[in-house]
């Protein structure tokens, strides 16, 4: 953080303001608008970083703007349907190997209910469906790209390995549901 000091009288320290960040000025319906997304998303890959990000923000608002923005929160209602999520201990593991681009050794029950155990999977990526979220891999087992729905995968290791390069799936130009992808690709 660079600090200027101007000796003399009259003199003193300051902090260059070319390094200060501007206040955050978000809208009672700003904040209210962010976190009814992150409700309405619902389960999700680094879901605690999305609650914590939140947090922040609305620590950055007046106390009238964190006012309005739970008065306006208390007069919207969400619907969720059921889902089943991941084990904690998984989702946080997959988003550490994503994040980190670290080799995975899972366990996995397919569709069918058919496990493979200690899997080897470099992650590449999420997708998130209507219902359900998935990794997207290189799975060395299969020599090619597979998706993984989350709450299939049993135990799971974060390896020492560090996944090569390799670039995400193009997916026709859009993120489609696992489901309407080619089923060569879907374990």
């Amino acid at each position: 953080m660079p600090i200027w000091a101007t000796p003399g009288p009259g003199g003193g320290y300051t902090i260059d303001p070319g390094h200060t960040l501007p206040p955050l000025n978000f809208t009672a319906s700003e904040a209210a608008a962010i976190a009814l997304a992150l409700a309405r998303s619902g389960p999700m890959p680094f879901d605690g970083a999305a609650r914590t990000a939140l947090h922040k923000l609305v620590a950055a608002m007046s106390a009238a703007g964190r006012t309005s923005a739970a008065d306006l929160l208390a007069r919207i209602h969400l619907l969720h349907a059921k889902r089943e999520l991941p084990a904690a201990p998984v989702l946080r593991a997959v988003e550490q190997a994503v994040l980190e681009r670290r080799v995975l050794c899972l366990d996995y029950r397919d569709k069918h209910g058919h496990p493979t155990v200690a899997r080897r999977v470099e992650p590449l990526g999420f997708v998130g469906a209507e219902r359900d979220w998935y990794l997207v891999g290189w799975c060395r087992l299969r020599g090619g790209v597979r998706v993984f729905r989350l709450d299939r995968i049993g135990m799971v290791e974060v390896t020492a390995e560090r996944s090569p390069a390799r670039e995400p799936p193009a997916l026709d130009g859009q993120c489609l549901p696992a489901r309407s992808w080619h089923p060569a690709i879907v374990d």
